[in-house]
């Protein structure tokens, strides 16, 4: 018995699937997807924008971090950094008012309605050392390791304030230990091997 082709939404679907239920107009276009085809869908509640060209579809369940898959997708070089890292990694009760993310450094400003961003431009390891990769709603999300975090964190401290800084790190030690080794490998990355050092000395 032949097998019933797939409709047009049914082929869409299947490929947004594909992609973690997300797809940029650009991944769509290469998939074979018109760009009417995803407008008509769109209109017919089928999928949904949840940001200039990025769409979704509608029956995914509810997102738990929208604002960060967006990033992702849109930034594909996005790094998430300082209070946005932290509150990933669960070391603060801080709120960042705008999603914190680094790219390497002469890179364009990115261009994005929302989420808000605060960009930093991080060069060498500084940029690359440390970054790990998460699976969050099916997308893919860079975040630096706790340790470069709290790196990141002392080196901006005058604008992240140092209560938050030390917060964090008391934060990091009752989940992860204090992992000395791994925290001055960043420290040393990040130049703030001297700064750091008193802090993690007075609780050792």
């Amino acid at each position: 018995m032949r097998r019933k082709p797939e409709t047009t939404i049914e082929r869409v679907q299947h490929l947004f699937r594909t992609h973690g239920g997300v797809m940029r107009l650009r991944e769509a276009k290469a998939a074979g997807i018109h760009p009417a085809t995803l407008y008509r869908l769109r209109d017919e509640g089928a999928i949904r924008v949840m940001a200039r060209g990025l769409y979704c579809l509608a029956d995914l369940p509810p997102q738990v971090h929208p604002d960060l898959i967006t990033v992702s997708r849109k930034v594909p070089r996005a790094v998430l950094c300082l209070v946005s890292a932290l509150t990933f990694h669960e070391l603060t009760v801080d709120v960042p008012h705008a999603v914190e993310i680094a790219l390497p450094r002469g890179t364009e400003p990115p261009r994005l309605d929302y989420p808000p961003l605060r960009v930093y431009w991080f060069s060498g390891a500084a940029y690359a050392g440390e970054i790990e990769t998460h699976n969050v709603d099916g997308s893919r999300v860079r975040v630096y390791s706790p340790e470069k975090t709290l790196a990141d964190c002392f080196k901006y401290r005058k604008r992240i304030g140092m209560d938050t800084v030390l917060d964090a790190l008391r934060r990091y030690r009752a989940k992860f230990g204090l992992r000395v080794d791994a925290l001055m490998r960043c420290a040393r990355i990040c130049r703030v091997q001297n700064v750091m050092r008193p802090y993690l000395e007075a609780t050792l």
